[in-house]
C-alpha cells in the first residue's frame, strides 16, 4: 500500500544525520542549520514530479534497470552498479559514525569505546540484513518511522513547554544565546543567518545545498529502489506524498528541537558531552530524565540499524543483480542461489569498509554534513544520467557512461581536497598521513554540488555528443510510452 512504502521512504531518509546530526547543526548555527531541516522536504518534490513514476513502470529492481531499457545493457549497469556501491558505502559511514558516538557515550561507563561500538553495530546489522532480506527490512523502516515521529512529537511538545508553548518566549531566549570562545563569553543570535554560512564562501555553500538537496535526493539509489517494492505508478505517487508529508512534519519539529537544544543546554554543553551529534539525547536528559533519555537514544539506535539494513540492501542487490548477473554472466544465473550468495558477500564488504572509514573519521565528524556529501555523488552522478534517460531522445550509451564517470570522479574528488576531509582531525590516523589530510583545503567549499552536478550534466552532453546511435534512439518512443502509462512493466 502506497501508506506503507511511504513509511518505508521516510524511514530511509530521516537518518540518523536528520534525528542527531539536523538538530545539533541548528543547536550550533541557528537558522543556518534550518537549510539541512527543511532541504529534506524540498528534496521530494524532484523525486515526486520526474523520478518516482518512470523508474517503477521502466525498471525492475534497481536504478540501472532503467538505464539498460534504453541504452547498451552491459557497460551501464557495470557503471550504474560502481555508482549504487560507492554511494551506500558514503552513507553507510554516516549511520555507522553516528551509532559509534551514540552507543559510546551510552555505554561509557562499561568502557565500550566508539570503534567498538561501530564494530558491534556493523557486525549485527550484517546479520541482519543478510538473514532477514528485503521484506524484513521494509517493516523495520515502517516501526521506525513510527517509533521516531512520536518520539519528536513528545520531545518537541516538552520544550514548547519549557518555553509555556510560546514560539515568541522561544525566539526571544534563541536571540540571546550564550557560548565562551577563547576564553571569552559572547552572546549570539541564532535567529540571524551567518553564523555558519559565512563570506566570501557562505552563498556558494548554500547553493550547493540547495543543489543537493533538489537533485541529490533523486539519485540516492536506496530510495529509488522502494519504488520496485510497489505495485503500479500510481502507489508510487502516493508513497512519496505520503514521504513529504511525514518528512516535512519531522523537520519542523527538528528546528524546534535545535533551538530548543541551543537556548536550553548551550553550545558549551554540547559540545562538552559527546558534540553536535549528540544534541537530541542530551536534550531529552535534561527535558524528561534518563528514561526518556534511554527511550530516544533506543529510538536513535534502531533509526540508524533500519538505514544501514536498507542501505545494505540496496548495495548488495546492485551488485549482485546489476555488475555479477547482468554483466559478468550476461543475464543468466549459472547456478541456483548463486546471486543471493554474492548479494550476501556484497553487504559484509560494503558494510566492512563503512566501519573502517568510520572508525578513521571519529565520533567528531557531524552525521548530517557527511550524509550531504553521499546525496551530492547521487545528484552529480545518478541524477543528470536517469533526467537525460527520460526526456532527451539523442541521449545514448556514451553520454551516460560519461556522466555517471564524471559525476562520480567530480564528487569524490572534490569531497577529498574539500575542508569537510582536509580540516578533520582524525583521533585513529597518524603520522604524514594526518598532516596530509590536515592540509589547508584546495577545494573551498564543503560540499561540492555547486561544481559537480553541472559537471555531470555537462559529461553526459557531451558523451552524447561524440556519438550516436539511431538504434537506441528508437527506444526512446518506447520509453516515453511505458514511462508514463505503465504498459508492459510488470514484464519487466
Amino acid at each position: 500500500m502506497g501508506w506503507q512504502n511511504g513509511f518505508a521512504i521516510a524511514g530511509d531518509f530521516m537518518s540518523a544525520a536528520s534525528f542527531l546530526g539536523v538538530v545539533g547543526l541548528i543547536s550550533l548555527f541557528g537558522v543556518d542549520g534550518f537549510v539541512f531541516a527543511w532541504g529534506g522536504l524540498v528534496a521530494f518534490m524532484a523525486v515526486l514530479l520526474i523520478v518516482a513514476e518512470p523508474l517503477r513502470n521502466v525498471g525492475k529492481y534497481t536504478m540501472a534497470d532503467m538505464l539498460a531499457y534504453r541504452h547498451r545493457v552491459r557497460p551501464v549497469t557495470a557503471m550504474a552498479a560502481v555508482s549504487t556501491l560507492v554511494i551506500s558505502t558514503f552513507y553507510m559511514i554516516v549511520q555507522m559514525v553516528g551509532a559509534g558516538a551514540l552507543v559510546s557515550l551510552l555505554l561509557k561507563n562499561s568502557g565500550v569505546s566508539y570503534s567498538m561500538a561501530v564494530v558491534g553495530v556493523g557486525t549485527l546489522m550484517m546479520v541482519y540484513v543478510v538473514f532477514g532480506g528485503m521484506l524484513a527490512t521494509t517493516w523495520v523502516q515502517i516501526v521506525k518511522a513510527a517509533l521516531l515521529m512520536s518520539c519528536t512529537v513528545v520531545l518537541t511538545i516538552l520544550v514548547l513547554r519549557h518555553f509555556h508553548f510560546s514560539f515568541g518566549a522561544l525566539f526571544a531566549a534563541a536571540s540571546q544565546v550564550t557560548s565562551h570562545a577563547k576564553g571569552q563569553e559572547v552572546v549570539r543570535d541564532f535567529l540571524q543567518p551567518g553564523l555558519r554560512f559565512k563570506l566570501p564562501y557562505g552563498p556558494f555553500e548554500l547553493l550547493s545545498l540547495i543543489l543537493v538537496y533538489l537533485f541529490g535526493t533523486a539519485g540516492l539509489p536506496h530510495i529509488l529502489s522502494r519504488f520496485y517494492t510497489v505495485p503500479d505508478a500510481k502507489t508510487a505517487r502516493i508513497s512519496v506524498v505520503w514521504a513529504m508529508a511525514l518528512i516535512g512534519a519531522f523537520f519542523i519539529m527538528t528546528s524546534i528541537l535545535g533551538l530548543g537544544a541551543a537556548t536550553i543546554l548551550g553550545p558549551d554543553y554540547i559540545m562538552s558531552h559527546g558534540g553536535t551529534n549528540m544534541s537530541t539525547p542530551l536534550l531529552a536528559r535534561f527535558m524528561a530524565g534518563d528514561i526518556f533519555f534511554a527511550f530516544v537514544s533506543a529510538v536513535a539506535f534502531a533509526t540508524i540499524l533500519a538505514v544501514v539494513a536498507g542501505l545494505t540492501i540496496s548495495a548488495s542487490t546492485s551488485f549482485a543483480h546489476d555488475f555479477w548477473t547482468n554483466v559478468i554472466h550476461r543475464g543468466v544465473e549459472r547456478k541456483a542461489g548463486e546471486t543471493v550468495l554474492v548479494a550476501r558477500a556484497a553487504a559484509f564488504v560494503v558494510a566492512a569498509a563503512s566501519m573502517i572509514v568510520a572508525i578513521l573519521l571519529g565520533p567528531a565528524a557531524n552525521v548530517t554534513v557527511l550524509a550531504t556529501l553521499a546525496m551530492a555523488v547521487g545528484g552529480s552522478a545518478n541524477f543528470p544520467v536517469i533526467v537525460l534517460s527520460i526526456f532527451w531522445r539523442r541521449f545514448n550509451t556514451a553520454g551516460a557512461l560519461s556522466g555517471l564517470i564524471v559525476g562520480l570522479l567530480s564528487s569524490i574528488g572534490l569531497i577529498l581536497i574539500s575542508p569537510t576531509v582536509m580540516a578533520i582531525d582524525p583521533p585513529n590516523v597518524a603520522g604524514a598521513v594526518r598532516h596530509l589530510i590536515q592540509a589547508k583545503a584546495w577545494f573551498p567549499l564543503e560540499n561540492p554540488a555547486i561544481v559537480s552536478v553541472p559537471l555531470g550534466f555537462l559529461g553526459a552532453w557531451l558523451g552524447t555528443l561524440i556519438s550516436r546511435d539511431r538504434s537506441l534512439e528508437a527506444k526512446f518512443d518506447e520509453l516515453l510510452v511505458r514511462s508514463n502509462t505503465g504498459l508492459g512493466a510488470e514484464q519487466a
